[in-house]
């Protein structure tokens, strides 16, 4: 069984790290490729609580504007129209 003081010894602090060895920005790509974090400008910061308010914000924007539906293709009527002016 082990000792309870050996326990707590790993979990305390050092006094002292060695971080000579160490390379600044190593993992920074990999872990830039995994993320997806967007920084907020400081006026729309205020506006929102937490994540999940600009998520719920964000997701009613998306429904109201159809879900994207129709924002890059032309409708047929919309081509047939164009075609009887004489515009592609």
């Amino acid at each position: 069984m082990k000792s309870k003081g050996r326990e707590t010894a790993k979990l305390e602090m050092r006094p002292e790290y060695d971080f000579s060895g160490g390379v600044r920005g190593k993992y920074y790509r990999r872990y830039m490729a995994s993320t997806n974090v967007v920084v907020l400008e400081p006026d729309v910061h205020k506006r929102f609580k937490n994540a999940a308010a600009v998520n719920e914000a964000l997701r009613t924007l998306i429904r109201a504007a159809g879900e994207g539906r129709g924002l890059t293709k032309r409708t047929a009527r919309t081509r047939a129209k164009a075609a009887r002016a004489g515009g592609r």
